[in-house]
């Protein structure tokens, strides 16, 4: 009997594990592994075994560092998708990995989310003309500074990779939308919404318009969140079979981004919407005012005028080919504000 490849997912209450964790759930080969989650809560710890998922639940933290060292070093897969800025998370996965490394002579596979807000531009919304990051460049993403957006914790991930005793593979997720679905979605353990598309939703509701900083012509890239948990299984697949473009290390950046949005874009679909349900008087969007800004978005605000661009070149290459793109964005932008209407906001 062939002996069953032991994994660590991290994050499966939240959006993206979540989605992850049911992407895997429905490969034809989940017997082949040995599922393991660490949860925060024990009351969800619980409700998922309730579920009779096939898993091993662990609860704790990432953030203590001696039990995520404990954990990683009797795994040969880390999924980590629980907080992309947690450097002391990375730092003890990486650790434990190192244990796995030296006791097996194998180094681990480690499929880290870290997002592409690692390529932000502040522009203030004026214009959407940035650098265009390739994700098969690794040149290109060396020259990004260390200060940037989630690069502390990648930089450390590729670091561990260089020094081989793992394989580092560093997803990036854009801005992710779409209501997640699965067994954990319906038994309302893991969160179904993302954080972009209703913070800008829940601020149009507030106000009774679309809202943009200044012009809105800054643009960031979309995945639809069940094409961005198949690209996790497709990864996967990729290092397994030993696929030529499968890179890790420096190499191994994934980007998961599909086609462009404008805030103007956004904004404006958020204002028809709200015409649509009664809850707003113009379908033409309007600039934030400072203090909209400051109220709705605090120190998150500039990233609402940013441009973020990209090409996920190295993951089409292993086979991801993502269709859900900007049109099938927008149209979902009214159903989003039903259902935070529904909750009461």
């Amino acid at each position: 009997m062939a002996t069953k490849v032991p994994l660590l997912l991290t994050g499966a209450t939240g959006y993206i594990g979540g989605t992850v964790l049911t992407r895997f759930l429905r490969r034809p080969d989940v017997s082949s592994f040995d599922i393991r989650l660490l949860v925060r809560s024990h009351e969800k710890a619980k409700s998922i075994q309730d579920l009779n998922l096939g898993v091993t639940v662990f609860i704790g933290s990432h953030t203590d560092a001696g039990l995520m060292e404990e954990l990683t070093s009797q795994v040969d897969v880390v999924i980590a998708t629980a907080d992309c800025d947690s450097l002391d998370a990375a730092q003890s996965t990486l650790r434990g990995l190192r244990k796995r490394y030296e006791m097996t002579g194998i180094p681990p596979t480690f499929i880290h989310t870290s997002g592409t807000g690692v390529y932000v531009d502040f522009v203030g919304g004026k214009h959407a003309n940035s650098e265009l990051f390739d994700d098969a460049n690794p040149e290109q993403i060396e020259t990004i500074s260390p200060t940037a957006p989630h690069r502390s914790v990648d930089l450390a991930i590729v670091a561990g990779d260089a020094e081989r005793y793992v394989h580092s593979f560093i997803i990036l997720p854009s801005t992710v939308w779409g209501i997640s679905t699965g067994p954990l979605f319906d038994a309302k353990i893991s969160n179904p919404h993302s954080v972009q598309i209703p913070y800008s939703a829940g601020a149009a509701l507030a106000r009774g318009r679309g809202g943009m900083l200044t012009e809105g012509k800054n643009v960031w890239p979309i995945v639809e969140i069940h094409e961005l948990g198949d690209l996790y299984s497709l990864l996967y697949d990729a290092i397994q079979n030993k696929h030529p473009k499968a890179g890790h290390g420096r190499e191994g950046y994934y980007n998961a981004g599909y086609e462009e949005y404008s805030m103007h874009q956004l904004a404006t679909s958020l204002s028809q919407g709200l015409v649509a349900l009664n809850r707003g008087t113009n379908t033409e969007p309007s600039s934030f005012t400072q203090e909209e800004l400051d109220k709705f978005f605090g120190q998150f605000a500039p990233f609402f005028g940013s441009n973020c661009r990209c090409l996920s070149t190295r993951s089409k290459a292993i086979g991801w080919v993502p269709k859900l793109g900007l049109r099938d964005m927008l149209s979902s932008v009214q159903y989003e504000m039903e259902v935070l209407i529904a909750k009461g906001l």
